[in-house]
């Protein structure tokens, strides 16, 4: 319930800034209403910032956002889960779930 300013804005900017580690999305989270010159003031920011995007999203934007984030990640997403769950100790997940983890990846890669 609380409405993105574009003091908020500079201060994301500034975090971007100063991180050594890429940051490709800054996203604000609101469930109040979002000012229309904020939100363009943000998207415009993206060619000064070298290509992360900062955005205002309402719960429904996010959900979208998120999805399309993870559409375009996902491969990476999957190996790294793949791998952590092959990793762990049968006590920890059984070999019934490693089991149909890779199964319905398998089953979804041979439908791509």
């Amino acid at each position: 319930m609380k409405v993105v300013t574009e003091g908020e804005i500079k201060r994301a900017v500034e975090k971007v800034k100063r991180d050594k580690q890429s940051i490709q999305h800054y996203v604000f989270v609101t469930t109040d209403q979002i000012d229309k010159d904020v939100k363009e003031y943000a998207a415009g920011l993206y060619e000064q910032l070298g290509g992360t995007e900062i955005a205002i999203l309402d719960c429904l934007g996010f959900i979208s956002h998120f999805l399309h984030v993870f559409h375009r990640l996902r491969t990476e997403f999957l190996n790294t889960y793949q791998k952590l769950l092959l990793a762990e100790p049968d006590s920890a997940v059984s070999h019934t779930l490693k089991q149909a983890f890779l199964t319905l990846r398998k089953a979804a890669e041979g439908a791509n």
